[in-house]
């Protein structure tokens, strides 16, 4: 892909992973759109980035993307590159009997059908435009889950299960579509865990990890798997059973927790 010259839609792009995507992208000569549910967030980052297009927009909510479809098309025709990034990530006890059904199933809401939806509302316009693209932000936990996150992990082994044949889907189309799928990151995301979760883990810089997306966008990397995530890609393949109970030590927790 070419990294300059697009006009790139990006959902979630009020801060984290998206709003350095949409610095970086911006830096290298690109127009840059961004969405997100909160007024202020966006407003936040368009006070940092002078010449970001802003939209408040759900991606999770059916109704939100399709008229975020009809006002980007009218508005920005020339967008030709959709960045799926908007997610959430919640720590939920499976066991817990008081799970609110909103907090039970809304990843799945957000992290999976949000990006089946958005393609779906934006392929008519992506088919008509050149050297256009599709990227999916699913995560290395898809290879493999980590257990207190687990309706979190199950989205993203859906949501790379759904971009491969996504992929193949549209091969008879002039549309790329890529994964990328980040490892553990600085970002607000990681509120989440406490510290003893993340004990051994190292944390990839946002930036970095945002440099390493772009190089394997601009080489046709169609699964860019930076850091830690290409390391769970194989262990999940040669060393399953090993990796998955390093994966679960967490869960302890929980289980004292639901014992109580």
């Amino acid at each position: 892909m070419k990294l300059n010259g697009n006009t790139i839609l990006i959902t979630g792009g009020s801060r984290g992973i998206g709003l350095e995507m949409a610095r970086q992208f911006m830096k290298a000569g690109n127009q840059v759109i961004i969405t997100g549910r909160k007024a202020d967030g966006l407003s936040a980052a368009a006070a940092e980035l002078s010449d970001l297009s802003t939209i408040q927009s759900d991606a999770g909510d059916p109704a939100q993307i399709k008229s975020l479809a009809e006002q980007v098309s009218a508005e920005f025709p020339e967008t030709n590159i959709l960045i799926n990034n908007a997610g959430v990530m919640w720590n939920v006890n499976l066991q817990d009997p008081d799970i609110p059904p909103d907090k039970l199933t809304g990843e799945i809401e957000i992290n999976l059908k949000g990006p089946i939806q958005m393609v779906d509302a934006f392929l008519p316009h992506l088919k008509k435009t050149a050297d256009a693209s599709i990227v999916n932000v699913s995560s290395g936990l898809a290879f493999v889950p980590l257990p207190i996150l687990g309706v979190y992990c199950a989205t993203k082994a859906a949501l790379h299960s759904y971009t491969q044949s996504l992929r193949i889907q549209l091969s008879n189309t002039g549309i790329k579509v890529f994964e990328l799928m980040p490892p553990a990151t600085e970002t607000d995301l990681l509120g989440a865990f406490d510290e003893s979760d993340m004990k051994g883990i190292s944390l990839m810089k946002t930036n970095k990890m945002v440099e390493t997306f772009i190089k394997g966008f601009a080489r046709d990397q169609f699964e860019i798997r930076p850091g830690l995530s290409n390391q769970l890609c194989f262990m999940s393949r040669f060393f399953p059973n090993f990796i998955l109970k390093q994966m679960s030590k967490p869960v302890e927790k929980m289980h004292i927790s639901a014992a109580k």
